[in-house]
């Protein structure tokens, strides 16, 4: 008997956070033949969508219900996915159970890490519980975008652009490097705006009133080093690509096979509606000197 075999997967997992990609994933799963049981966060998912889909709207601080609803259904996989809002200690401790204490307990100062960090102390406490963690590519592969020019029929970054992609791979670096944020707009050298707990569509709309004359600039977002990309993988979709246009970005840039395109069609054909390039690259082999071409 294989391991495959000896221990099937079971139903899919899902702890699922706000827009689409918890419902992507759900639905992927389940035209592959794949069971799934999703925990709908209150505050942080709409649960109207789920209606037809297996599923608990719960808060956060009910782990006890949470991880006791996953076992019942035989749950070992768990996807972690969708926009979130990190909750502080005073919001997990309102109505917690003793599960939850006892997470809060297991958690210690992860709680008071960055978002990598804290997510990697949820993943080993998920793990503690018997469940292991995958992440979201590991069902829609096709998320993961291929490296090169991305839109069709808008020019590629010059060589300002590139200087300024260069700039926001370095920054984005020094970002990670302390677990703070996945995103900075850099503007003809300048940095006009870095993420931070905000996310990347406040960046943007703050970017835009510091905008300045000439080329515009350029959004940079990227992995952490060292990120565990089961969690939190940078993502884009339709509204990164109409709030660049608001803000007077010239382009946007993500890691190639390193972030999640979410809406593909909508966010390649919004980019494009405005000018805007999209671009996949390899960080470490990026070179600004080098014109790209579609």
């Amino acid at each position: 008997m294989t391991p495959a075999a000896a221990h099937p997967p079971g139903t899919l997992g899902i702890v699922a956070g706000g827009g689409e990609l918890p419902l992507r994933v759900a639905r992927a799963a389940i035209a592959a033949g794949r069971p799934v049981f999703a925990a709908v966060i209150e505050g942080w998912a709409d649960p109207a969508p789920w209606r037809d889909l297996p599923h608990i709207h719960i808060r956060i601080g009910a782990t006890g219900r949470i991880l006791t609803a996953f076992h019942e259904r035989d749950v070992r996989q768990l996807v972690l996915a969708g926009a979130a809002k990190r909750p502080s200690l005073m919001h997990m401790a309102q109505g917690v159970d003793a599960a939850g204490l006892r997470l809060l307990a297991k958690l210690g100062r992860a709680m008071f890490l960055g978002d990598d960090g804290f997510l990697r102390g949820v993943a080993r406490v998920l793990a503690e519980e018997g469940f292991e963690v995958v992440a979201p590519q590991a069902v829609l592969a096709e998320l993961l975008p291929p490296a090169g020019l991305l839109t069709e029929g808008v020019l590629g970054p010059d060589a300002t652009a590139r200087a300024d992609i260069a700039r926001g791979i370095a920054v984005c670096r020094a970002l990670g490097g302390v677990d703070v944020g996945q995103a900075v707009v850099v503007q003809q050298g300048l940095v006009l705006g870095v993420e931070a707990i905000e996310g990347t569509d406040a960046l943007l709309a703050r970017c835009g009133a510091l905008r300045r004359e000439g080329p515009g600039g350029v959004l940079v977002k990227l992995a952490k080093p060292g990120q565990d990309r089961r969690l939190d993988l940078p993502g884009i979709g339709p509204a990164t690509a109409a709030g660049a246009a608001a803000a007077g970005l010239r382009g946007i840039v993500i890691e190639a096979g390193g972030a999640l395109l979410l809406d593909r069609p909508a966010t390649l054909a919004s980019a494009a509606a405005a000018g805007i390039f999209l671009l996949a690259i390899r960080p470490d082999a990026f070179n600004p000197d080098e014109e790209i071409s579609p």
